[in-house]
């Protein structure tokens, strides 16, 4: 009699994202994205796989599994259309929040629906005025009686079109000092006062959506307050966002992965002077540093989803594959667009949607430069002189 391992777990896990991926998604990712279109029928599809209860604790009725294993995921399906670990992504870092900080009513009530993806969202965070400085938020909850009053206004929310429920940060007390302890997570289903006020356009990362918000005295139950505690809020979406982070560093290797897939390929095909491009010297050195690149890239980024797994604090790990990861991305699309030549600036080509869609990586879940600054004063504060 034979037992399986967890790394058979999660060999059959990743084989069936694979075959979701070539049956449901990579046919028509190059059409929905050329059109900005919302893939429904891939959404439906990702419900029955129990991605959006990748990371909820079986317990609430999700699929438990390690941040090793779902950056791999997310890898997977970043290589074949990016757009579609957005929609998953961002609801799993709400998700987190309940899961690692909600009271067990608000875990019992909302896990279940959010592993099912009846309920699907996102995170609220940054604003006109606000994104990297989260402490600078303005958006405002007042206590009235057994509800939260909300007014403010939230932009660049993915999932907040097609979605119905987001992780709000709000200020519950504007006036403290320093602001953190001021600001509480509530969550906020769609309902009165609660306007989507425009779809946001973007030069990539197309078809999931991004939108920005009105909240105009918009009620929300006190039982919404996230842990039942105000004050936290900062403290809860920061821890959240490791998760986050794993998982645009794992986008980034996605990308990364299959420029340099495609690369390769295109190279030996492709001929001049008499013989294929991958015989050029010019040609072997970019593919040379694209590979080395991509190999540290998903090497960082399993050692913070390790961390992560470990329970360990993991914000310059995170940050640390987040940061090489992307710009790896970013310098393989380009690279992918210059040995593809003119067929790599052809929108009939994936090349072009590669490259669109990797900047976004670098700013988004805490820009690149952000990245730099955690990550160095974290070196300062595990290695005190």
């Amino acid at each position: 009699m034979t037992t399986r391992n967890s790394n058979d777990d999660e060999a059959l896990i990743l084989a069936s994202i694979d075959r979701f991926l070539a049956r449901e998604v990579a046919p028509y990712a190059h059409d929905l994205e050329a059109t900005d279109t919302y893939p429904e029928a891939i959404v439906e599809q990702m419900k029955d796989l129990g991605l959006f209860g990748a990371t909820i604790d079986p317990e609430y009725g999700g699929l438990g599994l390690p941040a090793v294993t779902y950056a791999k995921i997310v890898e997977r399906v970043s290589a074949v259309w990016m757009s579609v670990s957005g929609i998953f992504n961002s609801h799993l870092i709400m998700a987190a929040a309940v899961q690692r900080f909600g009271t067990e009513a608000q875990k019992r009530h909302y896990l279940p629906r959010f592993a099912r993806g009846e309920l699907r969202g996102g995170i609220a965070l940054t604003e006109p005025d606000c994104g990297t400085d989260l402490q600078a938020i303005r958006t405002k909850a007042v206590r009235d009686g057994e509800h939260y009053i909300v007014n403010g206004t939230k932009a660049w929310i993915s999932n907040s079109i097609e979605g119905n429920i987001l992780a709000v940060l709000v200020k519950t007390d504007p006036a403290a000092q320093p602001p953190r302890r001021g600001m509480s997570l509530l969550l906020v289903e769609k309902g009165p006062g609660f306007q989507v006020s425009r779809k946001l356009e973007k030069i990539g990362y197309k078809g999931i959506d991004s939108g920005e918000l009105v909240f105009n005295d918009c009620p929300v139950p006190a039982d919404n307050l996230i842990g039942g505690e105000e004050g936290q809020g900062l403290k809860q979406i920061l821890a959240g966002l490791e998760l986050g982070r794993i998982n645009v560093a794992a986008r980034g290797v996605g990308i990364a992965r299959v420029c340099l897939d495609e690369s390769v390929a295109y190279s030996q095909i492709r001929k001049t002077f008499g013989k294929p491009i991958c015989q050029h010297q010019s040609i072997q050195i970019k593919l040379a540093e694209m590979a080395t690149r991509l190999e540290a890239a998903r090497l960082l980024t399993e050692a913070a989803a390790r961390a992560y797994d470990n329970g360990q604090r993991c914000d310059m790990e995170a940050g640390m594959a987040k940061l090489f990861a992307t710009e790896t991305a970013i310098h393989n699309s380009l690279e992918a667009m210059r040995i593809h030549g003119a067929y790599g600036y052809s929108k009939e080509f994936n090349i072009e949607r590669y490259y669109r869609d990797a900047p976004l990586l670098a700013i988004g879940e805490g820009t690149n430069e952000l990245q730099r600054i955690i990550i160095a004063r974290q070196l300062v504060e595990r290695n005190p002189a």
